[in-house]
């Protein structure tokens, strides 16, 4: 019996009349139920529109054909001889209709004085004015750590003897995580396909429970799931700082880390200048930490009906901590929840943001939130202070320039060793990560088009002719970088000194 089988035991003791379970997991709510029922010497009988009220342990049957219909069922509870839970399946429907809330009403009333619950179960909660001071309401979660690691032993324990099994301890610990976020049936099912697909189970699992995790997200407008596979702190090119303190909270999501008394790692901000690989970090944290990343698209959740972009970005939320952990993406966060912003919309982005503000402080899931800002002037000063900590990306070093262009030739297929790397970065010298890439992919285009391979000399004519962003931008930078020099962390070691004391001048 889980934590919430006892929360409503005690509430079917005291007695409370009508009880409102929100679950996707009918089958599990209905066996902690039935524990429940056998415990305290009950009976639970089970209603749904299609059966009509049958005996749980006797579904064959039905108790009586007044109870058929969904005020019958009602009218029958009280009648009933012996003590009883009575749980009626996807009922929520029917509270639009003003019959079936006086009916519930009277019930309620009713119910008090004798030994029976009347428990609604449904995956949506939607209850009416007239009756939020009769039901009361209990969220079931989804399986804990101990219950997920229970499935992954059962199903271990279940395999025939050619199934090779691969797991360490600390490999059933990395499933486990990535198991949670799904039903128990969801959890048993993407196993059973790791199963078919290695011929047993080992760490490969993982990969197909993100999949399981992607089919979750598909049905929200508001949450893309990006793709990490091939991605990795190591496709980042400087920034030495921030991969150094990404890397030690790795392990931060594990049951060891907190049995040690650790918290989950919350969240990052990332404020630099525009392509300097904020959103490349963000992504690539994902394929570090072997966990799936969740982008929300602000855009979407402000789309729709007034009133509907607070409830978007509430399930939103709640759908990010069902698939936890995982890393939720914001990226470019000041174009959605910008203060200039809800002047215009009548203060709805000042809501979302404070939905969101209020769930980053107060949620306590595996969700490890990554939020991208180009213009931090644009955002409440509140925010960055709901993160373990603020980096601020700077124009790359001559030594990071360097990186960039190796990791970006290796990406081609081109040996970087074949090329003069300090004649690259003194070329590229202002220019941002992503303009780097681009002088390597005009360079290699020239070469291409005259049927040769790519020199040196040839990105390095493309990177000269690459008017850099930041001289459109000297005086934002300039401000960025004040604004960056006692408020946030240098992403890099090389540029910090500069940072801290302030010398650091564009000379493009």
């Amino acid at each position: 019996m889980n934590e919430t089988d006892k929360v409503v035991r005690k509430l079917i003791r005291a007695r409370y009349p009508l009880l409102y379970i929100v679950s996707y997991e009918e089958s599990r709510v209905l066996e902690g139920l039935a524990e429940i029922a056998e415990k305290e010497r009950y009976d639970l009988l089970i209603w749904s529109v299609t059966a009509g009220l049958r005996h749980h342990s006797r579904p064959d049957s039905v108790v009586s054909d007044e109870a058929a219909d969904f005020i019958g069922v009602l009218r029958y509870i009280p009648q009933y001889e012996g003590d009883a839970l009575f749980v009626l399946l996807d009922y929520y429907p029917f509270l639009s209709d003003p019959t079936a809330v006086r009916g519930l009403r009277d019930l309620a009333r009713k119910l008090t004085v004798m030994q029976k619950t009347a428990i609604i179960l449904s995956p949506s909660l939607s209850i009416p004015p007239d009756l939020e001071k009769e039901i009361t309401v209990v969220d079931y979660p989804l399986p804990s750590r101990g219950e997920l690691a229970a499935i992954l032993d059962d199903m271990i324990a279940r395999l025939p003897e050619e199934a090779v099994v691969d797991l360490d301890d600390e490999g059933k610990e990395a499933v486990v995580r990535a198991l949670q976020g799904l039903t128990a049936a969801e959890a048993e099912n993407v196993l059973a396909l790791a199963v078919v697909t290695y011929r047993g189970l080992n760490q490969q699992a993982i990969s197909l429970i993100i999949r399981e995790k992607k089919q979750i997200v598909r049905k929200s407008r508001a949450l893309e799931f990006w793709p990490v596979e091939d991605l990795s702190l190591t496709q980042v090119g400087g920034l030495d700082n921030l991969k150094a303190w990404l890397r030690l909270r790795a392990s931060g999501f594990s049951q060891a880390a907190l049995e040690y008394g650790l918290d989950f790692p919350r969240g990052v901000f990332l404020v630099g200048i525009p392509g300097t690989g904020k959103s490349l970090t963000a992504k690539s944290i994902g394929g570090e930490w072997n966990m799936p990343v969740i982008r929300l698209d602000m855009g979407a959740v402000f789309q729709g009906i007034v009133g509907s972009s607070e409830e978007n970005i509430r399930r939103a939320l709640k759908l990010a901590e069902a698939v936890a952990p995982c890393i939720l993406w914001l990226d470019e966060i000041e174009k959605g929840l910008g203060t200039g912003r809800s002047e215009l919309d009548g203060g709805t982005a000042a809501r979302v943001f404070g939905t969101i503000l209020t769930w980053m402080q107060e949620h306590t899931s595996p969700v490890f939130v990554a939020a991208t800002c180009n213009d931090v002037t644009a955002l409440p000063p509140e925010l960055p202070a709901r993160f373990d900590e603020v980096f601020f990306l700077d124009l790359p070093t001559a030594e990071e320039r360097r990186e960039i262009f190796a990791i970006h030739l290796a990406k081609r297929r081109r040996d970087p060793a074949d090329f003069n790397l300090d004649a690259l970065a003194e070329a590229s010298e202002g220019l941002v990560g992503r303009e780097i890439e681009r002088a390597v992919k005009i360079g290699m285009r020239h070469a291409f088009n005259e049927k040769r391979e790519v020199e040196t000399s040839d990105i390095v004519e493309a990177a000269r002719e690459i008017v850099p962003l930041v001289r459109l931008y000297r005086e934002q930078i300039d401000a960025l970088r004040r604004w960056a020099a006692d408020r946030a962390k240098p992403a890099s070691s090389h540029a910090e000194k500069q940072l801290r004391g302030g010398e650091r001048k564009l000379r493009i």
